[in-house]
Formats: structure tokens, C-alpha cells, sequence
């Protein structure tokens, strides 16, 4: 079975949305894990359900929000949380705090986003004579309720509704929806498609970088399309490995084995490749540091590439 993300939740009440993930994340094959469940109010009663369902809860006492907020990222790191999930957290979060956990919050919100950013949303629909509320899931992003959205359900209003029944057919289906599409989304850390593409997106930002497979695997080459050599290679559980990952080239075989003496979890010498100084990073796994594998992917570009292209870098390096 695959790793499983740890996603911490964020509640200010009864957290009925946190209760949904709860419960999901109890399938033996559900993406994620559910690491710790605190918030705004020690006294929430959906921290009382966290505690009761076996879960970490943190109670926290603060009395400025920046306070709060300084503890928030303390209790998620301790938790060592990947993924931060908001579960009617009633709090505008600081653009620091958000810069700190970027791409790894995730928020759900009573509307088909981008209509009725904010609150009221049931009322603000039945009032525009909508035939269709719903719910979204989105990435939590500085401005409120816009980042990208990840998932939607739509709940048609029936004639008659208030904002209140209207609200309790749209939890209904936050419930549904929230669970799935926090586990595609943290799932997709594990995925071949996933994890090449972010890996591509790298390689092709080095200068005279063009894609070319290698034994039938994903790479990159520097240099001419007839010239060039291969600067990195994707391995799918290949080299007698489990994992999915890259293989990038090193300075030689010292340079190896102290890369694989310092993070062993990490890098591996690829059974065939190895001796011609390729060295394996393992990328299926959450938290990958990927300003971490940029530069790996540079330093061995720069070890490929052509004079022409690295000219400039060793009279940098000299000066």
C-alpha cells in the first residue's frame, strides 16, 4: 500500500466536514490519514469528537491572532502534517502562514466558486432566483475562497427553499465531496503522470532541454536533437527499486555514496546505471523538496552539457 499523506484539520465548532474525513480516512485504502484536528477554540465540540474517534487534538490558548497562528504552524509541524485541511475554520488566514504551507491547504466552501466568495452563500443564491447551489473544494490561496478549484457538486434549490434547507441538502453533499477530492488531490504526490510532469516542468527550464525517452522512460537531453545527452531519466519501480523516481547524474561514485549516506530514505545507487555515476532520488513520497530536485536536476545538466553552454557558469565559478 502506498504511503499515506498526514493531513491535519482546522475547525472553529462542531466540525461536522472534519467528522466526514475522519470516517474516510478509517478505508484501509483512503489516501490520506488523519494526524491531528485543532483550530481556533480549545472549546470547539468537534474537538471533543476528534478525541473520542482516537484522533490528536491540540487545545490551543492565544491572545493575539498572530499568536494563534505562530501555534498553528508549531502544532502542524509537530504533527508533521503535509497537508492542512479547513474544515469551517472561521478565520481569515495571514498571507505568511498560507506562504508557508503553499499548495498544502485545502478549503470546502458552500458555493459553485466563483459565485458567492465569502458568507451567506445560501442566501445570496435563493435570493438570485438560482436553480443550482453547490459546493467546491479549492486550494487556499491569499485572497478568500480563490484559489484553484479542485472539485464540485451541484444541489438544485427547490421552490420554497430558505437559505437554511437549502444549507442543510449543500452539507450533505460537502460531506460527499470533501473526503474524495482531498484524497485525489493528496494522492497524486504517488502518481507516475503526476510526479513526470513536475519533473518535466524542471528539465525544461534548463537551457537547450528537449524530452526524449531512454529504454522507453521519460527524459531529458541538453544539447542538439542528434547531439544531445540525457541529463535525467525517470524510473517507474525499475533498478530494483519499489518507487517511482529519477535518476540524475552525479560528480562520481563519491559524491554518490555520501548523497546516499546522508539521506538513505532518498537517494539509491541504481543497480545498472550506478556505475556510470546515475544516482536514484525517490519522488513518490509527500513533502518532496522539489528547490531540492531543481538543483539536482542543474547540477547534472551542467555535468552533461556541452562547454558552450556551461562557459559562462565556470567563469562565474571562477570569479
Amino acid at each position: 500500500m502506498a504511503e499515506r499523506a498526514r493531513v491535519a484539520i482546522l475547525i472553529s465548532g462542531r466540525g461536522s466536514n472534519m467528522a466526514a474525513l475522519i470516517y474516510a480516512a478509517k478505508a484501509e485504502d483512503c489516501a490520506f490519514e488523519v494526524v491531528l484536528v485543532t483550530g481556533d477554540r480549545p472549546d470547539a465540540p468537534g474537538l471533543t469528537l476528534a478525541e473520542a474517534e482516537g484522533v490528536r487534538v491540540a487545545r490551543l490558548g492565544y491572545a493575539h491572532k498572530a499568536e494563534l497562528f505562530e501555534q498553528l504552524d508549531e502544532a502542524l509541524r509537530e504533527a508533521r502534517a503535509d497537508y492542512v485541511a479547513l474544515a469551517g475554520f472561521m478565520r481569515i488566514i495571514p498571507a505568511d502562514f498560507i506562504g508557508r504551507w503553499a499548495g498544502r491547504i485545502v478549503n470546502v466552501h458552500p458555493s459553485l466558486l466563483p459565485k458567492y466568495k465569502g458568507l451567506d452563500t445560501h442566501a445570496l443564491a435563493v435570493a438570485a432566483g438560482d436553480r443550482q447551489a453547490g459546493c467546491s473544494v479549492h486550494v487556499v490561496t491569499a485572497e478568500v475562497d480563490d484559489g484553484p478549484v479542485l472539485g464540485q457538486t451541484e444541489v438544485a434549490i427547490l421552490p420554497g427553499d430558505s437559505p437554511e434547507t437549502l444549507a442543510e441538502r449543500v452539507l450533505i453533499a460537502e460531506h460527499q465531496l470533501y473526503p474524495r477530492v482531498l484524497a485525489e488531490y493528496v494522492g497524486r504526490e504517488q502518481s507516475l503522470e503526476w510526479i513526470t510532469a513536475r519533473v518535466g516542468e524542471l528539465a525544461q527550464d534548463l537551457p537547450e532541454t528537449h524530452a526524449r525517452t531512454s529504454h522507453g522512460s521519460p527524459g531529458w537531453r541538453v544539447g542538439s536533437q542528434a547531439a544531445g545527452k540525457f541529463f535525467a531519466i525517470m524510473f517507474n519501480r525499475h533498478h530494483g527499486e519499489d518507487s517511482i523516481g529519477l535518476l540524475v547524474k552525479c560528480t562520481g561514485q563519491d559524491e554518490m555514496a555520501q548523497l546516499i549516506d546522508a539521506d538513505p530514505d532518498i537517494y539509491f545507487r541504481p543497480a545498472y546505471y550506478g556505475p556510470s555515476d546515475w544516482v536514484g532520488i525517490r519522488l513518490d513520497r509527500h513533502g518532496v523538496d522539489w528547490d531540492h530536485v531543481a538543483q539536482r536536476l542543474a547540477t547534472s545538466w551542467r555535468i552533461v552539457a556541452p562547454p558552450r553552454l556551461t562557459k559562462l557558469l565556470r567563469a562565474a565559478d571562477d570569479f
